[in-house]
């Protein structure tokens, strides 16, 4: 939280992330200064409804909102638990257990998100219980009452949920210690700089994906560019002309990504390619 303040308040202007829309030519940015301020107005919508300590389930497909909702949990010293939304009752076993495990009393999304879960929230006793806020319908001024809250190293930050592929879901819980922690490791070993570019696909609510493509670009001052994981599966080449595009110095993904772009990608796209960057 802290960290992200800083950055605001020296370079409110610059660019933290840009997310391509349809995952090549549409893109909508967030600089450090709105990323604080939708931080602030999230965080102060939750001081209304929750209380310190409370667990904030995060359902967002990727975008600039969740970066936002993520932050704003901090701000306002709520335990953020991302997860991906359901779609056709494909997901729903594992969101169950997981808000069984965590035990969350708000959910945030979008109002679009919002609208297409409702018929699954009706009939689901755990899901309607819940306080529910669309994030993007936040409006207003509300980061005007915004109270920095009391926080440390050893806070709860977020809790990360395991895939659930092999058990149910097991949740981590991850301090502002931790993350700070494995951000100096990570720092080190990629020996990035503010002038380094990421892009990533990753899923945000996944480790990797919000560690690598949110938190470390956060921590070391550098732009990070997002696609949605379907943009890149439904054209893998939007990743390389991604990273060929902003000049990337940091992607990455799992052995799978690569052997689809091996095999998906045609032959004569790859003079179009610069990834020397």
């Amino acid at each position: 939280m802290q960290l992200l303040q800083w950055r605001a308040a020296n370079h409110a202007e610059r660019i933290a992330f840009t997310f391509l829309v349809d995952g090549e030519a549409q893109e909508v940015k967030l600089t450090y200064g709105e990323l604080d301020r939708r931080a602030r107005a999230i965080g102060s919508v939750l001081h209304g409804i929750s209380e310190r300590g409370d667990r904030a389930l995060l359902l967002y497909l990727t975008g600039l909102e969740y970066v936002a909702a993520f932050f704003g949990c901090l701000y306002a010293a709520r335990i953020a638990v991302p997860a991906y939304p359901p779609r056709l009752n494909r997901n729903i076993d594992r969101l169950h257990a997981i808000i069984a495990d965590a035990h969350p009393s708000v959910a945030l999304t979008t109002s679009q998100t919002l609208s297409r879960l409702k018929h699954v929230i009706t009939e689901a006793p755990e899901l309607s219980s819940m306080r529910w806020v669309s994030t993007d319908s936040i409006d207003g001024q509300p980061e005007q009452d915004w109270r920095e809250p009391d926080i440390d190293e050893d806070t709860l930050a977020f809790l990360q949920y395991t895939s659930g592929s092999t058990a149910a879901p097991k949740g981590v819980m991850l301090s502002h210690r931790n993350l700070i922690h494995n951000s100096i490791l990570l720092a080190s070993a990629f020996e990035y700089t503010t002038d380094s570019r990421c892009v990533s696909w990753l899923p945000i609510y996944h480790d990797m994906g919000l560690i690598g493509g949110i938190l470390q670009p956060l921590f070391g001052g550098f732009h990070c560019t997002l696609l949605s994981p379907a943009s890149f599966l439904q054209r893998p080449v939007r990743w390389l002309q991604a990273i060929s595009r902003e000049r990337a110095t940091i992607s990455g993904g799992p052995n799978f990504a690569y052997e689809l772009c091996a095999q998906k990608i045609d032959p004569h796209v790859h003079r179009e390619l610069d990834l020397s960057s």
